[in-house]
């Protein structure tokens, strides 16, 4: 609805003023999390597979507090430990461990599995891997163990009020489009026509996640394809990015984040929130020195140009300081680069969070808010794009929210 500008900047005043007022100060009990995608969010799944996508072996997990490989496509700690510790919850589990059973459960779970896309016939050459429906699966089923255990109706409320992380798409070019020359999917479909169909399928995985309860769903685009490691090793002569895998994320993420505007629109509601890794990727991609990295080419473990060919293992290069490195291996940010992208996921502009950052989420979502004020959010104020203005980091009138939840 079109209202005057005057009318909208007494809003954002008003806005602002309540963020101030209701901003939760108090703890509150943490919301279970859960997680679906591929490697860049897998925490472990793959370990109790028969699969070649596993990092349970050293150096993998050499800066994680217990010093040893867990899983994690990652030195360290991964974007949905980041994203835990944010939201003052445990680390979740990978399904598939034992170890997730009774409480535990209610902490939510990791359904990732390292490999996959949002296509079946993506990662094929990883054979035993989890792919997309059958992480919804799982979902059910996990469903159906808490129901066991808390009853239906607690569980129902607890997947709604659950944070939701999604990474999925960068496989399909990587490990399907562009795996080989001449691949069935190139064949089969031209760039410009495969992104669309991509995209159509993941909007049918995102409707289901939907169906089994999910109402705050981060969605994560792709990074920069063609800039990392592996990419640079075989199609880089100078340290320029491969073209062609950076047309493709180029098209592939625009038209993610119309296709989350239109299903929220059919929704009704901000259900799904569009994470712009790209961008979060460029900002320490084109300027590393200034987040601290002395390159953001070379990865920090493996061998060959830039450290691009093969798997991270014993016999690999190995960086002495991990912390310097925007790559942890040919494909995986570090965990200093993670952790850079977290904090644009808690508090970064629309430019990154589409319509509005995890702060504000978490905010909106506090029982201390009045339902008047969540009214007015929800309907009437919108910016020049539509979108619900990031007010935590759009502000320039309020102290940063201590946000406890």
């Amino acid at each position: 609805m079109a209202v005057s500008s005057g009318f909208s900047s007494l809003l954002v005043v008003f806005i602002f003023l309540a963020l101030e007022v209701f901003a939760p100060r108090a703890e509150a009990d943490p919301r279970a999390f859960f997680v679906f995608g591929d490697s860049l969010v897998d925490s472990g799944n793959n370990n109790y597979l028969v699969t070649s996508a596993r990092a349970d072996a050293p150096p993998y997990g050499i800066d994680h507090p217990t010093h040893r490989a867990t899983g994690r496509f990652s030195n360290g700690y991964n974007i949905p430990d980041l994203i835990s510790m944010r939201i003052g919850s445990e680390p979740t589990l990978p399904y598939l461990s034992p170890e997730l059973n009774g409480q535990k459960l209610l902490i939510g779970a990791n359904f990732a599995s390292a490999g996959i896309g949002i296509l079946n016939d993506t990662g094929i050459q990883f054979v035993n891997i989890v792919r997309a429906p059958l992480q919804l699966e799982y979902f059910k089923e996990y469903q159906q163990r808490v129901s066991a255990l808390i009853g239906a109706e607690k569980t129902k409320q607890l997947v709604h009020d659950a944070l939701v992380l999604v990474t999925l798409g960068g496989n399909d070019f990587v490990n399907n489009y562009y795996l080989v020359p001449m691949s069935a999917r190139s064949r089969q479909y031209s760039l410009q026509n495969y992104v669309p169909f991509i995209i159509s399928e993941y909007k049918k995985i995102l409707k289901r996640l939907y169906d089994l309860g999910a109402r705050k769903v981060l969605v994560t685009g792709t990074g920069p394809l063609g800039c990392v490691p592996a990419e640079l090793a075989q199609h880089s002569r100078n340290g320029e990015c491969a073209a062609e895998l950076q047309k493709a994320s180029s098209l592939y993420n625009p038209q993610l984040d119309d296709m989350l505007t239109s299903l929220n629109n059919e929704l009704g509601s901000h259900v799904f929130i569009g994470v712009n890794t790209k961008q979060m990727h460029n900002d320490f991609m084109s300027n590393p020195r200034a987040y601290g990295f002395v390159t953001s080419k070379i990865a920090c473990c493996g061998q060959g140009p830039y450290n691009g060919i093969g798997l991270c293992t014993p016999m690999s290069n190995l960086c002495p300081n991990r912390d310097q490195y925007a790559f942890w291996d040919a494909f995986h940010p570090s965990e200093k680069a993670n952790r850079i992208i977290v904090d644009q996921i808690m508090m970064g502009s629309t430019k990154y969070m589409n319509p509005m950052n995890l702060s504000t989420i978490l905010a909106l979502d506090s029982n201390k808010w009045s339902v008047e004020l969540q009214q007015i959010l929800d309907l009437h104020y919108v910016d020049l794009n539509g979108r619900i203005p990031n007010s935590f980091s759009e502000s320039r009138f309020l102290q940063e929210p201590q946000v406890h939840l």
